[in-house]
């Protein structure tokens, strides 16, 4: 009886170190993913913009103390957002496919795609919202039509 418990207790520590393994090696592809992808940019944007924002409610901060935070947040916050991601996109994307996805994007029309998806999107969030304005244009009129 004891020998089933640990071989038990050997099986759960062993299966829980491979995967850790695996998992330390999927975070460090997502990262990699994010950086090659421009993801990471656009994430450390955001972080500049959102201390920015509180430079100017706390106005009587030095820089030098902004410049730390935001090298600090930029850092760790990063890391807590791959973190974070991870189960979400284990879900979806295995290991293979992010270092796939890796590959693609660094390929020329790869970083091609990376650096145009922030105008691509940009220009697509306002083509979306004048199609949707058209669209519901229409259902009015046809509601109006129809004595509505």
């Amino acid at each position: 009886m004891k020998k089933n418990l640990i071989v038990l207790i050997l099986l759960v520590c062993a299966s829980t170190f491979s995967f850790a393994q695996a998992n330390s090696e999927y975070s460090k592809s997502l990262k990699k993913m994010f950086e090659v992808s421009g993801t990471e940019e656009s994430y450390k944007a955001a972080i500049k913009q959102m201390v920015g924002m509180f430079k100017t409610q706390y106005a009587e901060v030095d820089k030098a103390t902004w410049d730390e935070l935001e090298k600090e947040f930029l850092k760790t916050s990063l890391n807590d957002l791959v973190d974070m991601l991870i189960p979400v996109y284990m879900k979806y994307l295995t290991l293979d496919d992010i270092k796939a996805l890796i590959t693609f994007y660094q390929t020329p029309v790869g970083q091609k795609y990376a650096k145009n998806t922030p105008l691509i999107m940009q220009e697509s969030m306002e083509v979306g919202q004048q199609w949707g304005m058209q669209i519901g244009q229409k259902l009015q009129e046809k509601m109006e039509k129809k004595g509505k």
